[in-house]
């Protein structure tokens, strides 16, 4: 549709259930229109139910939009805060050397496994 902008992919990273939003009223079998705020009024307020979860109410795992410091093309830039393990795997002939790394706006459970030298780069 022509005017409207579509959620994209923003990374392995990225939160994929960000607030939940009010539904306002199913649309055929396998769609449902969301009242969606004024800074997602670009986006198409119909989502079909492969791109949904339920809402179970537990409050740690939803962050807010204000404090993700997501960009007008729906993106955000992923910054490391801390490594939190280190972990050595050994090959047949080489080895390969892994940082467990907190992510900016990710709790410590979505922590996850990237290559050391990487980690140094950023």
């Amino acid at each position: 549709m022509k005017g409207m902008v579509r959620f994209g992919k923003k990374g392995k990273l990225s939160p994929p259930y960000v607030i939940p939003y009010e539904m306002l009223q199913r649309v055929g079998k396998v769609a449902y229109e969301f009242k969606l705020p004024s800074e997602l009024a670009l986006v198409h307020p119909i989502f079909h139910v492969y791109m949904l979860k339920e809402c179970i109410g537990y409050s740690e795992s939803i962050l807010p939009i204000e404090g993700l410091g997501v960009k007008d093309n729906l993106s955000c830039e992923e910054v490391p805060v801390q490594i939190l393990d280190r972990q050595v795997k050994k090959l047949r002939n080489k080895e390969v050397v892994s940082a467990k790394v907190l992510w900016k706006n990710h709790l410590v459970e979505s922590a996850t496994w990237e290559d050391e030298d990487d980690m140094k780069c950023r």
